[in-house]
C-alpha cells in the first residue's frame, strides 16, 4: 500500500465512522489542483540542468493551502500528494485556518553549490508564482530546505506582486519570521508528549529516547528532551547514529553537527546503524527523518513503548497494525509533528498584522494549541474506542468535511 492509499484509507474509515456522506467523502480525498512545472537553471560551470518541481493543493475548506517544500530525489507527484493531504488533515487538528499543500523539487541539493540551490529555488518560485499567495497557497520550509531558502522565496515572489512577506513561512528572524519557527517541530513533540504522558500517569524525566533523524526536527527534539530531562539514548542521520545507555550529551553533539554537518566520526558515543536504532530496547521512539521507516520487516522488533512520529508517514499500514497488535502506543504524526505548521500560522498571523510576538507568547501559544489537539484526539479515541492515528483523522475529517458542506459545492 502506498503512502497516498494508506491516507485515503484513513479517510475513508474515518468517515465512515462519522456517517459523513459519499458525495463528501470524494471531496475529501482527492487533491484540489497538481502543478508539475519544469525547472530549469544555470548550475556553476555554465551548463543548464533541467530538474521536475511539483507543487499539490489538496484542500481549502478551511483556509489557504499550507504545506512545505521539499527538496529529495524521492520526490514525485504520488508522494506530494499524500503529504499535502497529511496537511490537511494535520491543520484541521490544531484548528488553524488552513487546509493542506506540499510541494518540492527532485533532487538532492547537497549535490549543488548554494549558488545552484538559490538559483533553482527561483525559477521554481517563478514557475508556480501564480499558484501561490498569502491567501492562497503559503509554503514553508520541509526536508533539505531551510529559512535562507525561505528567503529566496519571499523575495523571488515579491519581485512579481510588491512586498509580501505572508506568502511563504519559516523565514529567518530578520527577514520577518517569526521567534520560535525554527524549533516549533521539535517543542511541538516536547508538548504532545507531555500531555499524554500526563494523562497515562507518566512522566518524561528519566525516560530513555531514540530518535532517528538529526535535521531540524531530530536535533531539537534531542535538545528539548535533553532539557526536560530525558534520557537521549540513542540519535542517527544519513551517515549513521550514536549510542550512550546513560544518555547523549545532546548539546555537543548539535556542536559537532554544526562543525562537520553530519554525525558521522563523532566520539561522543557508540556507532549504531539507523537500522539497528529503530529496534533499541527504550521507552519513546521518534522516527524524525523520512517515510515509510518502520515497515513490517522490523515492526515486530520495535521495543520502545511510545512512537512519536516527528517525520511525515514514518509507518506504513503493515506496520501500523503490528504495533497496535504489540500494544505500542503510536502518536500520530498528523498529531505530533504540528508544532511547525502551528508556528507557521503564528508567522503567517504576524506579517498579516505586520505585528511581532516576542518568543515567550509564541511558546505559550505553541503550547496551548498542541495540548488542546491532544485533548481533543483523546477525547474522541474515548468516543470511538479507537487508537489515536483512528482518532487524529476522525477529528480531522470531521472539521474538514463540516466546513466543506458549509461553504457548499458551488
Amino acid at each position: 500500500m502506498s503512502s497516498l492509499e494508506y491516507v485515503q484509507s484513513y479517510v475513508r474509515q474515518a468517515a465512515q465512522r462519522l456517517n459523513i456522506p459519499d458525495r463528501i467523502v470524494r471531496l475529501l480525498v482527492n487533491p484540489d489542483r497538481t502543478v508539475k512545472v519544469e525547472v530549469a537553471f544555470e548550475r556553476d560551470n555554465g551548463e543548464v540542468e533541467t530538474l521536475t518541481g511539483y507543487r499539490v493543493q489538496h484542500n481549502n475548506a478551511r483556509g489557504p493551502f499550507k504545506g512545505g517544500l521539499r527538496y529529495h530525489p524521492t520526490v514525485d507527484e504520488n508522494e506530494v500528494v499524500a503529504l499535502a493531504a497529511l496537511m490537511t488533515w494535520k491543520t484541521a487538528i490544531v484548528n488553524v485556518p488552513f487546509g493542506g499543500g506540499k510541494g518540492g523539487i527532485a533532487f538532492d541539493p547537497d549535490q549543488y553549490s548554494p549558488a545552484e540551490v538559490e538559483r533553482a529555488t527561483r525559477k521554481f518560485i517563478s514557475r508556480i508564482r501564480e499558484f501561490i499567495g498569502p491567501y492562497t497557497d503559503i509554503p514553508a520550509p520541509d526536508v533539505n530546505t531551510n529559512p535562507q531558502v525561505m528567503a529566496w522565496v519571499m523575495d523571488e515572489y515579491s519581485k512579481y506582486y510588491g512586498f509580501q512577506p505572508a506568502v511563504v513561512t519559516g523565514k529567518p528572524v530578520e527577514l520577518h519570521g517569526s521567534e520560535g519557527r525554527l524549533d516549533a517541530t521539535g517543542r511541538g513533540l516536547l508538548y504532545v508528549l507531555r500531555a499524554y504522558l500526563e494523562k497515562v500517569g507518566g512522566d518524561l524525566t528519566g525516560q530513555r529516547v531514540a530518535i532517528q533523524g538529526f535535521g531540524n526536527v531530530g536535533s531539537f527534539t534531542a535538545l528539548r528532551f535533553y532539557e526536560a530531562g530525558a534520557r537521549v539514548v540513542a540519535v542517527s542521520d544519513v551517515s549513521g547514529g550514536l549510542y550512550r545507555a546513560d544518555g547523549l550529551p545532546v548539546p555537543r553533539l548539535i556542536d559537532w553537527v554544526q562543525k562537520h554537518r553530519l554525525l558521522k566520526g563523532c566520539p561522543e558515543g557508540d556507532p549504531i546503524t539507523n537500522e539497528r536504532l529503530l529496534t533499541l530496547e527504550c521507552d519513546i521512539l521518534v522516527p524524525a527523518a523520512l517515510g515509510n521507516v518502520l515497515t513490517k520487516d522490523n515492526a515486530a522488533d520495535v521495543r520502545a513503548r511510545i512512537v512519536l512520529e516527528g517525520a511525515n508517514a514514518p509507518t506504513t499500514a503493515e506496520a501500523d497494525v503490528i504495533l497496535q497488535r504489540r500494544g505500542v502506543t503510536v502518536i500520530p504524526d498528523i498529531l505530533a509533528n504540528a508544532g511547525g505548521v502551528t508556528v507557521s500560522y503564528f508567522e503567517w498571523t504576524q506579517n498579516l498584522q505586520q505585528f511581532r510576538w516576542p518568543t515567550a507568547r509564541v511558546h505559550a501559544e505553541l503550547e496551548s494549541v498542541m495540548r488542546q489537539a491532544l485533548q481533543d484526539v483523546w477525547t474522541m479515541a474515548e468516543r470511538l474506542k479507537c487508537d489515536l492515528r483512528m482518532a487524529a483523522y476522525a477529528l480531522a475529517v470531521g472539521r474538514v468535511a463540516r466546513a466543506t458542506a458549509l461553504r457548499g459545492l458551488q
